[in-house]
């Protein structure tokens, strides 16, 4: 069985990693080092997926080996972390992770692993999932012979994630596995093992000891897959989501009154996620499909004879998520984009609803500049209604938006907009110093471009610029 899987694991490795596999194999039988590919590179191949990054564990200094394997190899880059015990070896078009075989669990409230030396055998025991404690040989004599004592190969035949030991030894050790055995499932279209399964949900209180960024390392890895819905799904199933979003959790549920209904806010939400997936792998876009309608539990509203309203949700939304993102270490970069794709998320589609002037479309164009086709994806992926004549209503007047932004984008110039005159001149001929005032006489000149009083040009600008001198005075 051994030579079949070798032979096997090296007809799924495309000759660039094999190439460097032998490479690192002759290293470790010069100096006599045992040494072995584990993990993530050794389910892709299995799976016949294209792989570049290489986990090595090494039965005793990982460190010592790693900067060996860098010197021989002429690595752009070898980084130490001795407080991890792991290096990382950069190659021209590979990234190589090596780590001395270990045995490590978390204790109690601990958010620190407590970390011994191991051999291989304890080192797979200690890993996440059966289909990532395997090992291929990278010594002479065994060269790409699988080591595989869970049975990993049988499951990922089987498309299942499952625990090498007992699941609740396993997450009791690292309680992030928890999020990770979702995100297999997610990023495989695996199922969760039963008891497995049964674990997770007995256990998830546990991700209370784990530190913010690594949870959100997960969740934007989630995020990532090709149908992050079906990941929220279990998510919720199994009462993680709490731990971590309680407010995307806080979208379920349907209320009737009067024999009104309103949607399932939470179902929506995973639908219109999945929605922007299928045309976009921007994170953050795929974020404001999640946190777009965050803040509707907290607007919602029942209006007598005409049902339910969520006024406002946009703007409360926006206001919310600086809170979110803090504390889930999220980048300010993307918390301001989700919050404009949150407050701009209702106007394409309230231009559709209304007779608009060349107004309304200048003042979308200015507001959501440069991201507007992301804006306009978004309101696509929004539109999840299973009635056919809604939904092709909908559409129809959408394309109408899109045309009528595109014409007047056109004429007016109106993206990456801002004021033809620039506060130097309007300083210099006004005769004011910095200040407030400079920007109000622009935001003066901007509205009237955006109200079509001026069209968007120097001259028509400073003209203006000149007719309402008057109107203001240095305070």
């Amino acid at each position: 069985m051994s030579s079949k899987i070798a032979r096997r694991l090296a007809s799924s490795i495309d000759e660039e990693n094999l190439s460097l596999l032998r490479k690192i194999m002759q290293i470790a039988e010069d100096v006599g080092v045992e040494a072995y590919a584990v993990g993530g590179f050794v389910r892709d191949s299995l799976l016949k997926k294209p792989v570049k990054d290489i986990d090595i564990v090494v039965v005793g200094d990982g460190i010592a080996f790693a900067r060996l394997v860098g010197q021989r190899l002429n690595a752009k880059r070898t980084a130490v972390y001795k407080k991890f015990g792991t290096a990382m070896v950069g190659l021209e078009n590979h990234e190589l992770e090596f780590v001395g075989a270990r045995k490590e669990s978390y204790r109690g409230d601990s958010r620190k692993p407590e970390v011994e030396p191991a051999d291989l055998m304890a080192d797979l025991a200690r890993r996440d999932f059966t289909i990532n404690a395997m090992a291929a040989s990278l010594q002479k004599a065994t060269f790409l012979t699988l080591i595989d004592p869970f049975h990993g190969i049988d499951d990922l035949k089987l498309r299942i994630i499952r625990t090498p030991l007992g699941p609740e030894v396993t997450f009791a050790d690292d309680p992030l596995r928890i999020m990770r055995a979702i995100r297999f499932s997610a990023q495989l279209q695996f199922q969760i093992e039963e008891k497995t399964y049964r674990a997770i949900a007995a256990t998830n209180d546990r991700l209370k000891i784990i530190s913010s960024e690594r949870i959100t390392e997960e969740f934007i890895k989630i995020i990532a897959t090709a149908q992050p819905g079906k990941a929220f799904v279990l998510l919720d199933e199994l009462a993680v989501l709490p731990h971590f979003l309680p407010e995307i959790s806080a979208l379920k549920g349907v209320e009737e009154r009067q024999g009104y209904a309103h949607k399932d806010v939470f179902s929506h939400t995973l639908e219109v996620l999945d929605n922007i997936s299928k045309v976009t792998q921007k994170t953050e876009l795929r974020l404001a499909a999640l946190f777009h309608d965050i803040a509707k539990p907290q607007t919602k509203k029942f209006i007598d004879g005409k049902g339910w309203s969520f006024h406002g949700h946009e703007e409360v939304g926006a206001r919310m998520l600086p809170r979110i993102f803090r504390r889930m270490r999220l980048s300010n970069d993307w918390q301001k984009y989700v919050q404009k794709m949150t407050r701009l998320h209702l106007r394409p589609i309230a231009l559709t609803e209304e007779e608009c002037t060349d107004s309304a479309y200048r003042r979308l164009l200015f507001q959501a500049g440069d991201d507007l086709e992301d804006l306009l994806a978004l309101c696509r992926a929004d539109m999840t209604t299973r009635n056919a004549y809604r939904r092709h209503k909908y559409l129809k007047n959408f394309k109408f938006v899109v045309e009528r932004l595109g014409e007047v984008e056109e004429k007016d110039r109106m993206r990456s907009f801002q004021s033809p005159v620039r506060g130097e001149e309007i300083m210099k001929i006004y005769r004011i110093k910095p200040g407030k005032l400079v920007g109000q006489i622009k935001s003066q000149i901007e509205e009237a471009i955006l109200d079509g009083k001026i069209p968007n040009e120097y001259e028509a600008a400073k003209k203006y610029l000149l007719e309402i001198k008057s109107d203001f005075s240095e305070t």
